[in-house]
């Protein structure tokens, strides 16, 4: 059962864990479990999701009951409008706080396939804002580094294009660990080999909105999930972990 972390009569929010795809995709033909059918049918009504995350992205994902709330809370996330906060682990030390303002097009469709370059749309606008929580180094050499470094992050999207956050931190140099598209190979196998950590360092912990029926501020929060955590204290960050908003 997936954890329900706010329910009622026009939205519901649960903790994804990773590698749950939200819907079915081409990308992973495979695959027979997705969100979408979980919560079906673990609530025994429709549901409508809203946003997506990545199959390696846990957190808080959030689907509306009905058609007009569903069609509401879209227009609060197509403007926007919506805040939303990650925490994810990337290689080496990014400066305190940062602004990444680089425009991003659509690299697959919406079956998981991906486009060719002339298929491409032109970029939009996207923005992420990010700031540094906590740091390590590791005595595991990285050629040419004799050590390697990592960093806590918290990250806040003004927009929400495909894939942005990840692909925002691989445009820095500052990549998010067990990204196997736009992550480092070596790195992503230090956290296996040493953390026993075979996931995408990445989680939505908070989301706030307007409710679709009331208008009045919702906040949903989300703990991370239990392999998250172990890795978390696992680099003594712990209390770095910042209070969910």
């Amino acid at each position: 059962m997936l954890p329900i972390l706010y329910r009622d009569e026009h939205l519901v929010a649960v903790h994804k864990p990773a590698g749950l795809l939200v819907h079915r995709s081409d990308l992973d033909r495979h695959e027979t479990r997705f969100a979408v059918q979980l919560l079906r049918d673990q609530i025994g009504r429709r549901v409508h999701p809203v946003h997506r995350l990545d199959k390696g992205t846990s957190g808080v994902l959030l689907f509306a009951l009905d058609a007009e709330s569903a069609s509401a809370v879209g227009a609060q996330f197509e403007r926007d409008e919506i805040d939303k906060r990650y925490l994810a682990v990337v290689r080496g030390w990014p400066p305190q706080r940062g602004l990444i303002d680089h425009p991003l097009s659509r690299r697959f469709d919406d079956f998981g396939r991906k486009l060719a370059p002339d298929q491409r749309p032109p970029p939009l606008p996207a923005i992420t804002g990010y700031r540094r929580l906590a740091t390590v180094e590791l005595p595991e050499p990285m050629a040419p580094h004799p050590s390697s470094r990592y960093a806590l992050l918290e990250l806040a999207p003004r927009t929400g294009r495909q894939h942005q956050l990840r692909r925002h931190l691989k445009h820095i140099a500052h990549p998010i660990i067990g990204d196997a598209t736009w992550g480092k190979g070596a790195h992503n196998r230090l956290f296996q080999r040493r953390f026993g950590c075979h996931r995408l360092l990445l989680a939505c912990t908070a989301m706030q909105l307007r409710h679709p029926a009331t208008g009045a501020p919702l906040a949903i929060t989300c703990t991370l999930a239990q392999d998250f955590a172990a890795l978390i204290e696992a680099l003594s960050w712990n209390d770095d972990v910042p209070t969910p908003m």
